[in-house]
C-alpha cells in the first residue's frame, strides 16, 4: 500500500531552523521521496517502510532535541505533485 503524508515538525525552541533542517536531512536519508517546503514536509513511500522512517526520525528528534511537535496528514494512495 503506497502512503503520501504531510509532515510539520514544530521544535519547542528558539533556534528552531536546525533542527527542522535536521529532521528534513534524515527524511531525505531514509530512500523515501522527500519533498519540503516552507510549511511543510511531504513524504511518499510504500506503508510500512514510511511509517519506520517517521518513527525513527520522531524518536531520533526527541531524543536529541526534548519537546517538540510533530503534525501530520497521513494518506492512502499516490498524492504526490505531477512531474512536469
Amino acid at each position: 500500500m503506497y502512503l503520501s503524508v504531510q509532515l510539520s515538525f514544530y521544535p519547542l525552541t528558539d533556534d528552531f531552523k536546525p533542527p527542522v533542517r535536521e529532521v528534513v536531512k534524515r527524511l531525505q536519508a531514509s530512500g523515501l521521496e522527500v519533498y519540503p517546503n516552507r510549511m511543510s514536509t511531504q513524504v511518499f513511500g510504500e506503508f510500512d517502510a514510511v511509517m519506520a522512517a517517521l518513527s525513527e526520525v520522531m524518536k531520533w528528534s526527541f531524543e536529541t532535541y526534548g519537546k517538540a511537535a510533530f503534525v501530520a496528514n497521513f494518506l492512502e494512495g499516490d498524492r504526490r505533485p505531477e512531474q512536469a
